[in-house]
This record gives structure tokens, C-alpha cells and sequence, in this order.
């Protein structure tokens, strides 16, 4: 028996543009993005452990990282607004972590269909652990899908947000395990003119003519 199609949002798509009730209220996603990168994440479901480590790691970043880096955070799961907050409750009473970004309310799953959320060979009724990096002009950067049984790693989203922040600010590529700090891929030549500059910078760490980083 073959299953419908999952609408699936690629690389270099504009976000699709949803209001929806959370745990903030009504809440349009456009204007709640409004010149700020935002991370969409979708977690299976309320009061399950792996998904209270992986809110509870997002929360306890929130002010530290994201703010700090122009982020806003946005939770989905296929539960109700009512279920979101007496989770939210639970946690802040038994560990002291409050989850202060808004978590939609997705029980019509509409939310979770527009972003292919929902995959049915892992599960028709609840999301997997996908993440949406976009940028201010709302255009959707990377995406992550992880299993139920598989927690996400907070380093590596940390790592990828600032990889494509650097990369817009500087027009430049990231190598293989990049982190801050790191030098940079800068592109290859597309002219003889630009390949005689880049034999005669000698700020450059050059492999050969075609790969070359700096610091930034």
C-alpha cells in the first residue's frame, strides 16, 4: 500500500507562511519572524523524556545564544495549547527550565503538512524531529530530520546558524567541522584576473589554485 505524498519545503524555498495558536496566543509566522533569523522545530509530543531534553536545550540557549544572535525559536508538536502549557509547567517545576518561545498548538497537523512534519513511515500522527533554519528574508537555509528515538544535537545547531550567518556576512564557504573562530573558504577564481590576484595574496592559506581560506 503506497502512502500519500509528504509535501517536503527544499533548501532555497520561502517558508510557507501559516498563523496558528500557541503557546504566546495567535501568532503569524511572517510577522513573528520579521527581520530575524527563526528556527522552526517540531518535536513528537508533550511529557515524552527525549523531548524535554532537547525543549529544555533550547530554552536554556534562548537568551544566552539566540537573542544574542538576531534567533528566534519557534516549537511545534500535534498537541493541544492546553497540554503545551501544563508541560511547560511540569518542567519549570521539576527542573526550573522555562520554556519561554511560543510552541504551536498543531492538533489539525496543518502546520506540520506544510513543512513535511509528518512522515508516515515513522509516523501518522505525530512529527518528527525536523528543524527549519530561515533567514530574515524568509528564505528556508537548512533543514534536519531526525528519528523519534533520536535526540538533536544543540552544538551542531548552534554551529550551522552561525556557519550560514558568517558565510551571508562575508560571502564565504565553511570547510569540513567548521567553528567560529575557524578560517574560511573563500571562493575560487572565475577569472585569469582573479586567479593572478589570488597567486600574489599572500593573507591566503592556499591548497591550490581553486582552495584557499583566511582568517576572519
Amino acid at each position: 500500500m503506497e502512502n500519500n505524498p509528504v509535501s517536503m519545503p527544499r533548501i532555497g524555498d520561502q517558508a510557507p507562511d501559516f498563523t496558528a495558536i500557541t503557546t504566546l496566543g495567535p501568532l503569524n509566522f511572517t510577522e513573528y519572524r520579521k527581520d530575524k533569523w527563526l528556527i522552526l522545530f517540531s518535536h513528537p509530543a508533550d511529557f515524552t523524556p527525549v523531548c524535554t531534553t532537547e525543549m529544555s536545550g533550547f530554552a536554556n540557549e534562548q537568551e544566552s545564544f539566540f537573542d544574542k544572535n538576531n534567533t528566534r525559536l519557534m516549537g511545534l508538536s500535534i498537541d493541544s495549547v492546553h497540554s503545551h502549557i501544563a508541560w511547560v509547567d511540569n518542567v519549570r517545576k521539576n527542573s526550573g527550565v522555562y520554556f519561554q518561545f511560543p510552541i504551536i498548538a498543531d492538533l489539525d497537523m496543518k502546520v506540520a503538512k506544510l513543512y513535511g512534519m509528518l512522515q508516515p513511515n515513522e509516523s501518522e500522527t505525530a512529527a518528527v524531529r525536523a528543524v527549519f533554519f530561515i533567514d530574515p528574508k524568509g528564505i528556508i537555509r537548512l533543514i534536519m530530520y531526525y528519528p523519534l528515538n533520536v535526540g538533536r544535537s544543540m552544538h551542531e545547531i548552534k554551529r550551522v546558524l552561525l556557519a550560514l550567518q558568517t558565510s551571508d556576512a562575508n560571502k564565504v564557504a565553511m570547510p569540513l567541522n567548521w567553528e567560529p573562530g575557524d578560517k574560511v573558504i573563500v571562493p575560487p577564481p572565475k577569472t585569469l584576473l582573479d586567479y593572478e590576484a589570488r597567486l600574489a595574496d599572500v593573507t591566503l592559506e592556499k591548497t591550490d589554485w581553486y582552495l584557499a581560506k583566511k582568517s576572519l
